[in-house]
């Protein structure tokens, strides 16, 4: 919406450009020859005998173009054109995206309905609600989990059983309507340099061998302090927090020493969308049983 100012500056330019058009055409359609000159020419003469001429643009020329100001002095009147202010019809782009939305909502319903009643492991089954369920994971899900839903860093892989809220079918429904929002916090100033190579030792110990001991073991005591609310006392995470589990050896952001040591420093900050507003509740329902599909054989 323009404030006052850019209103009254739309509708001043516009309109003034539409009469200087006219005032254009008015002025050249009379123009046959130069002053005091009677050959209809512009006096420019090249090799002697070539001259340009200087005839007024044909009639039926000037009536397409007149016809075009008139175009768009109806067009201003129908349709929302000047400033702020809304044509005669009462037409928006909000309105039309609103109404094609529900004309095509209205023709997949036939072809959603017959998917109201079946049970998630029913259309797990169902090779044509798998179907709509990969283009719905392609167009809504693939530009983060990929094509295939094996995540990247910092996007979670979709094919290994590993949830973060879990994996059935009603714990994905709601991840879907309401999206999440995983919080780790920042613990570099909490734990000193030293406690971050601490823990991060832990932390690589409990799925992984080699770890100093002596750092392992002053790591196991500082997690206990500032990890194990939200991973477990024995990492196992923490579904209801989004707490992954530490010992299982998969990562979201990587597990190498480096990325570990960088998470606990920096914390990490995860958003996943709602589509509760964009799919409607078949097709969210079609969508998790195709995502429950990507990790089952």
């Amino acid at each position: 919406m323009l404030n006052t100012f850019w209103n009254i500056f739309v509708i001043v330019l516009t309109l003034a450009s539409i009469a200087g058009c006219w005032w254009l055409l008015q002025w050249t359609k009379g123009i046959s020859n130069r002053e005091g000159e009677e050959t209809g020419t512009t006096g420019h003469v090249w090799d002697e005998d070539l001259v340009e001429l200087n005839n007024p643009l044909p009639r039926w020329w000037l009536y397409l173009f007149h016809l075009t100001i008139v175009f768009s002095l109806v067009y201003f009147v129908l349709y929302p054109s000047l400033g702020n202010l809304g044509g005669t019809l009462g037409w928006t782009q909000e309105g039309q995206y609103a109404e094609e939305m529900a004309a095509a909502g209205e023709a997949q319903q036939d072809i959603f309905s017959r998917f109201a009643g079946a049970t998630p492991q029913a259309l797990v089954a169902d090779a044509e609600a798998m179907g709509i369920g990969r283009r719905l994971f392609g167009n809504n899900c693939a530009m983060c989990h990929g094509s295939d839903g094996a995540g990247g860093p910092g996007f979670p892989d979709l094919t290994d059983k590993d949830w973060l809220y879990g994996g059935d079918h009603q714990s994905i429904v709601t991840t879907l309507e309401n999206g999440r929002n995983g919080m780790m916090p920042a613990l570099g100033d909490a734990l000193g340099e030293q406690g971050v190579r601490e823990v991060t030792a832990f932390v690589m110990s409990l799925s992984a061998n080699g770890q100093d001991e002596a750092l392992v073991n002053a790591g196991s005591q500082k997690y206990g302090m500032f990890c194990a609310a939200c991973h477990g006392p024995d990492a196992g995470g923490n579904q209801a927090l989004g707490a992954p589990r530490l010992s299982d050896d998969i990562w979201l952001y990587g597990g190498s020493e480096e990325i570990i040591a960088q998470t606990l420093v920096q914390g990490r900050a995860g958003l996943m969308p709602a589509f509760s507003e964009s799919l409607s509740a078949e097709q969210i329902r079609i969508l998790a049983a195709y995502v429950q599909s990507l990790s089952q054989p």
